[in-house]
């Protein structure tokens, strides 16, 4: 920005600020500019005006007081000062041949009113003052109606009207812009909290698949250990290798789902692909490990069919809750079923059980649940589950194929897909 431009705007910033000061500043240079144009005759001819040949009187001196003393307060009460710097240039019209600027205030009057109201005042009172002046003018005129000093009058009234029109839009206009990128900011900030929640959200799911999966297996396989170190110690060793296989799995999990918490310069997280239906013979081993006898089908086949990225690892992750739901709580002896079905544009999949329970509480208040509906509902899909007919306990989830995050799934769906 120039010198120029720097001082411009600190003007403005200093009269914004001091209103009173600078409209006093204004009265004022309008008085010296009315005083000094009552001392110059009207022009005649192609001669320009000439100053000295005539004095102002004590009235026309008074009206200008009065005229710029009201300019004062053009900006807390812009109708009123309007009122009052007509009436002494109707006065001053009407009384004084020739008269004295008076109209200068009522210029400045004009344009203030234009400024600070709406479109429709400013046409009716802008016309209204045209029209008065303008007549005033013409009627009390020492020399012909049609002269250029009545003319100049009404030129110059409609000019000021139409100024202040130009400055009240433009600020509208200003005023628009700012608040709509206003808007625009907080929208940006509304959405970045809305995903910073859903990346949290997605973060929380995974870790409570992963850490309830495989600290429940942990925990049966620790007991078993527990149970047959005396008795027989071969089957206790197992048992500690299923807890040490599932540990370091759950390591594994947890650094590859914490590692997206790492921020920019930390070490790089693992980069190896999330789980999902081609690793569901492992995840069925663990649980056949632990003593829960589970069947699997996938469309007829033991093979599930190739899903899209978002869908495949939901699939995964209801079925390692299912099944982690179904040890914990569906009691000794009981078995599992799993069934993993393509139906035209959806895949179901169906976890059931025959255990009667083991008459505890579940612990978690039902947080697993919980969560693979919230996971199935964030791809459109349905969850359903509650105990079957005749004993043991059913979950079934609908997934569309083609899910609304379809378009991120190649890339690893946000979260989920590292």
């Amino acid at each position: 920005m120039t010198s120029l431009g720097t001082a411009v705007a600190r003007t403005r910033c200093w009269t914004r600020a001091h209103t009173r000061a600078s409209d006093g500043a204004l009265a004022a240079a309008v008085l010296v500019c009315m005083v000094v144009g009552s001392f110059a005759e009207p022009p005649g001819g192609h001669n320009g005006p000439n100053f000295g040949t005539r004095t102002p009187g004590a009235l026309s001196v008074v009206l200008m007081v009065l005229a710029a003393g009201a300019l004062v307060f053009r900006r807390r009460a812009p109708m009123s000062v309007l009122l009052c710097t007509g009436a002494t240039t109707v006065l001053e019209l009407m009384v004084v041949q020739p008269p004295a600027p008076v109209v200068l205030s009522t210029v400045i009057a004009l344009y203030t009113v234009a400024a600070h109201t709406d479109r429709p005042t400013t046409w009716r009172v802008g016309i209204a003052t045209m029209a008065v002046l303008t007549a005033v003018a013409m009627v009390f005129s020492a020399g012909v109606w049609y002269a250029q000093e009545n003319l100049v009058i009404f030129a110059w009234t409609g000019m000021a009207g139409a100024a202040g029109d130009a400055v009240r839009s433009r600020r509208a206009f200003i005023h628009a812009i700012r608040e709509r990128a206003e808007r625009a900011e907080r929208t940006r900030e509304e959405e970045a909290r809305r995903r910073v929640a859903e990346e949290r959200l997605r973060i929380a799911r995974d870790l409570h698949d992963v850490v309830a999966h495989h600290i429940a297996l942990v925990n049966v396989q620790a007991g078993v250990a527990s149970h047959v170190m005396d008795k027989r110690p071969d089957q206790a060793k197992e048992a500690l290798a299923h807890v040490r296989e599932a540990s370091r799995s759950a390591l594994s999990e947890l650094r590859a789902t914490v590692g997206l918490l790492r921020q920019s310069g930390d070490p790089a997280a693992p980069t190896e692909p999330a789980p999902g239906l081609q690793h569901l013979d492992g995840l069925l081993d663990t649980f056949r490990n632990a003593g829960l006898p589970v069947r699997f089908a996938a469309d007829g086949t033991d093979h599930p069919a190739r899903l899209p990225a978002a869908v495949d690892l939901a699939a995964y992750r209801i079925i390692q809750e299912a099944l982690t739901n179904v040890r914990k709580h569906a009691g000794p002896g009981a078995k599992a079923e799993v069934s993993v079905v393509r139906v035209g544009a959806t895949v179901e999949i169906t976890v059931l059980d025959d255990g009667e329970g083991t008459g505890e509480p579940a612990d978690g208040g039902g947080h697993g649940l919980l969560g693979m509906r919230e996971r199935v509902t964030a791809l459109g899909g349905t969850l359903t589950a509650g105990p079957r007919y005749g004993g043991g306990f059913r979950t079934q989830a609908i997934l569309p194929v083609k899910t609304p995050a379809g378009d991120r799934a190649h890339s690893g769906e946000g979260i989920s897909g590292i």
